[in-house]
């Protein structure tokens, strides 16, 4: 129940912090480093990062983007199945 909780709100801060970036960067004001940016996609910001990204056409042309942000995606999403279908946290059956 918790990891489902956790999964939202760090998809919601992913999404943002991408969100923020992109209006930094046409503004011309102090960025959100990539490091920042990765570190919340790599802890569990996958999905939002990657919504983001396609969203506000942001990081797209960056190697470390394009091809990082689905490749956690891909983890993050086996391991969310895993949890789904060996315990019973989310109380479905597969």
């Amino acid at each position: 129940k918790y990891i489902f909780y956790y999964l939202l709100i760090i998809n919601f801060i992913s999404f943002i912090f991408m969100g923020a970036d992109k209006f930094f960067a046409v503004k011309n004001y102090r960025r959100i480093s990539e490091s920042t940016l990765m570190f919340f996609t790599i802890i569990g910001g996958s999905f939002g990062s990657c919504i983001a990204m396609l969203l506000f056409n942001h990081k797209t042309r960056h190697n470390k983007f394009k091809f990082g942000i689905p490749f956690f995606l891909i983890i993050h999403s086996i391991f969310l199945l895993y949890i789904i279908t060996h315990t019973q946290i989310f109380n479905f059956k597969i």
